[in-house]
């Protein structure tokens, strides 16, 4: 009886509608509940994805889209970086252009929150720094206040040199920890994914700017200030 049900299951059968309405049920720990059907379906839509693109880049002439294409060694090179293993092995990747100069990129990006994923854009200027963030769906029934500036703002001008983690570089927010967690662990994503695939290749990435450190550090031991 078990694996027809778990066939019918994972096939989608709506004939097991009540039976997967029991498998949907999701019990909050804080809350000591399981939460409603209406918590469960929340979805705020704050942004459209193309609304979010003329934040990202306000003053490109041009925005072109392109598809980044993970092999797995570079996948799993992603992953120890960021310390986390990830389904996804494409992202769709916009570049803001002006006449010859790139402007910066930019990424969506799904990461769980308490209970489901949340939906944001990561914008990364030229220079591999985080430049703007927004929310544009939110899925839970609370943790929304990471879509303020007040909070989001602190991304800014982070590196993928940086520990880019809550209570580290990152301040908490109180009652909305899983959403700064999830929006944190996407950002980091979003910078090692522009460090490798888009620094690097031009020269201007992680380890060219590490060598320059440790030469400078190199040649201030030798000779002082």
């Amino acid at each position: 009886m078990m694996p027809l049900l778990l066939l019918l299951t994972l096939t989608g059968a709506f004939a097991l509608a009540p039976l997967n309405a029991q498998a949907e049920r999701v019990w909050d720990n804080e809350l000591k509940r399981y939460l409603t059907e209406q918590e469960m379906s929340l979805a705020e839509v704050f942004l459209t994805e193309e609304e979010a693109v003329k934040l990202m880049f306000p003053k490109s002439e041009r925005v072109r889209r392109e598809l980044l294409n993970l092999p797995q060694d570079k996948k799993a090179l992603i992953e120890s970086r960021i310390g986390w293993k990830f389904p996804e092995e494409s992202f769709e990747v916009y570049i803001g252009e002006t006449g010859t100069h790139i402007d910066g990129y930019a990424l969506v990006q799904n990461t769980i929150g308490k209970h489901k994923p949340m939906t944001y854009m990561v914008g990364v200027d030229a220079h591999g720094l985080v430049s703007n963030v927004e929310l544009l769906t939110f899925r839970e029934a609370r943790g929304s206040e990471v879509r303020t500036k007040r909070f989001n703002v602190q991304y800014e001008g982070k590196s993928v040199l940086d520990p880019v983690r809550i209570n580290k570089d990152i301040i908490n927010i109180s009652g909305a920890t899983m959403s700064v967690r999830s929006m944190t662990a996407g950002i980091k994503r979003v910078l090692v994914l522009v460090d490798e695939f888009y620094l690097k290749p031009q020269g201007r990435g992680s380890d060219t700017v590490t060598a320059q450190k440790t030469e400078k550090g190199f040649f201030k031991s030798i000779f002082g200030n």
